[in-house]
């Protein structure tokens, strides 16, 4: 997948067209990300067991062709792939050839922690 955790996207189409977010959930096999307060549905839940019945939003996933990464001067952008000498992969903006900073998934867990806190 060409975007990760932590990007920021605009949406391109349907009903949030032109915010943007933050990806906060990859999905590879459905080849879609979930954005931070982007298409946001209402599940209603029903009264049980003496609980009180409840309106619970969420965000539902966003198609990969329906979100735009945005680079580093704040436009959106495609993301390219160039070969270093050792054989890995680096993520780059099209636009601007700028190198795409990415976290390890270490300082994804340990950004997650400290939030929590």
């Amino acid at each position: 997948m060409k975007l990760q955790v932590g990007d920021k996207v605009l949406v391109t189409t349907g009903k949030d067209h032109g915010k943007r977010g933050e990806v906060i959930r990859v999905l590879p096999e459905k080849n879609a990300v979930i954005v931070k307060d982007m298409n946001m549905y209402s599940r209603h839940i029903k009264p049980y067991g003496g609980q009180a019945g409840d309106i619970k939003r969420q965000e539902r996933p966003l198609g990969m062709g329906k979100v735009a990464i945005i680079n580093d001067k704040g436009q959106p952008d495609r993301v390219g792939y160039k070969l270093n000498k050792d054989g890995s992969k680096t993520r780059i903006y099209r636009k601007t050839g700028a190198v795409i900073s990415s976290k390890t998934k270490k300082e994804m867990k340990s950004t997650k922690k400290e939030s929590k806190k």
